[in-house]
C-alpha cells in the first residue's frame, strides 16, 4: 500500500465526502444505486461477505458505493480496457503527480479565449493520445503513465457525452463535447478516491478470471457492455474486443458455474424489450434466476428528444 497522499494530509475535511466516479461512463450505475440497493443480497450490510469482485469496472460507481460503506474486507476489480487500468492505477498509486499534470492540461484548456479554441486544443489531445498508442507500454508502469491518465481524464470529461469509445485499432474517436465550464481536475475527489483504491486489486483482465478469486463468501458484480436495443444503439466499443451476444452467452455460462459453487452474484443489462417485446434472450439465457426490471434515464443518445426513461435488467442467483 501506498503512503497516503500529500494533498490529502494538507486538505482539512470537515465532514465524510461522498467519492464520486472520477469518470463519465456510457450505463454508470450511479443513478440506478438506490433501486439496485434494494436487490443486493441479505446480509450485505452486515458484513456477511468477505469479498468483492467487479469483473468490468467501467466508472465503478457500484464499488464506490461498496466499498464507502466498507462492507467487504477485499476488493477485486478488472477490467479488459488497458487504458481504464492504467488510468485507475495512477490515481491509485500516483494521485499527486496526476493532479499536478491535469492542472496544467485544464490551464492550457480553459485559457482558449472561444470554443473554437478549445475544440482545437481537444483535438491535439486526442491526436496526441492515439499517436503514441503504439508505442505505449501498458504492462510495465513508467513516468508515461501519469501524463497518459490525464490525457483518459481529460478526454472523457470534455469529448460528447463523455463517451469512452474506440474504434478496431484502439484509437480514441469521440468528437468534442462543445461544454461551456467542464469539470476537468476535481482534485478533492481524485484524492479521495486514491484513499478509497488503497482497499482495491486492480488487474487488466478478461471477466472470466473472477473465477480463479470467487468464493461463497464472495459477490460478484458483472456490469458488461449492454446487448444494443437496436442496430443504431449499437455501443460495446469501450475496448477493442467487441461484446456480442457470444460474449453474453459466455457470461451466462460463467454464472451458472459460480452459481454451481454457491457464489451470489449480480448481472445488469438492458432490456431487450424496450424495443421488441418478444425478445426474451436474457429471460431464456438466465433461465431459473431472478431477474428484475429497473427504471433508467437514458444517459447516450445523439438525439436529445430520445432520451427518458427505459427499463435496465438486475439478474441475480439469490432471493
Amino acid at each position: 500500500m501506498v503512503q497516503p497522499s500529500l494533498l490529502f494530509q494538507s486538505l482539512n475535511y470537515a465532514a465524510p465526502t461522498p467519492i464520486r466516479p472520477f469518470l463519465k461512463w456510457a450505463g454508470g450505475k450511479t443513478q440506478l444505486l438506490k433501486q439496485m440497493l434494494a436487490h443486493f443480497p441479505e446480509g450485505i450490510s452486515d458484513k456477511c461477505f468477505e469479498r468483492y469482485l467487479e469483473p468490468f469496472l467501467g466508472g465503478g460507481a457500484v464499488f464506490f458505493f461498496v466499498a464507502q460503506k466498507d462492507w467487504f474486507q477485499e476488493y477485486y476489480l478488472w477490467d479488459l480496457n488497458e487504458e481504464l487500468i492504467v488510468t485507475y492505477k495512477v490515481v491509485k498509486t500516483q494521485v499527486d503527480q496526476l493532479i499536478e499534470v491535469l492542472k496544467r492540461i485544464e490551464s492550457n484548456y480553459q485559457s482558449r479565449a472561444s470554443q473554437q479554441e478549445k475544440s482545437q486544443y481537444f483535438y491535439r489531445v486526442r491526436a496526441d493520445f492515439n499517436a503514441q498508442r503504439s508505442s505505449f507500454d501498458f504492462l510495465q508502469f513508467n513516468k508515461g503513465w501519469i501524463e497518459r491518465a490525464a490525457q483518459v481524464i481529460f478526454l472523457n470529461r470534455t469529448c460528447f457525452n463523455g463517451l469512452f469509445r474506440v474504434n478496431r485499432y484502439g484509437y480514441f474517436n469521440v468528437p468534442f463535447g462543445d461544454y461551456k465550464n467542464p469539470t476537468i481536475c476535481d482534485a478533492n475527489n481524485l484524492v479521495l478516491t486514491s484513499q478509497l483504491l488503497q482497499k482495491a486489486v486492480i488487474r487488466r483482465g478478461d471477466f472470466s478470471e473472477c473465477k480463479e478469486f470467487a468464493t461463497q463468501r464472495s459477490f460478484v458484480y458483472f456490469d458488461p457492455p449492454y446487448r444494443p436495443l437496436n442496430k443504431t444503439s449499437n455501443f460495446t466499443a469501450y475496448s477493442r474486443q467487441s461484446f456480442d451476444d457470444r460474449e453474453q452467452i459466455r457470461l451466462a455460462l460463467l454464472c451458472r458455474e459460480l452459481d454451481s459453487q454457491g457464489v451470489q452474484w449480480m448481472v445488469s443489462n438492458s432490456d431487450p424489450q424496450n424495443t421488441n417485446s418478444e425478445d426474451d434472450f436474457f429471460e431464456v439465457l438466465y433461465q431459473g434466476f431472478n431477474l428484475y426490471r429497473l427504471d433508467a434515464a437514458r444517459a447516450i443518445n445523439a438525439n436529445g428528444q430520445k432520451r427518458g426513461k427505459v427499463k435496465e435488467l438486475v439478474i441475480t442467483n439469490y432471493g
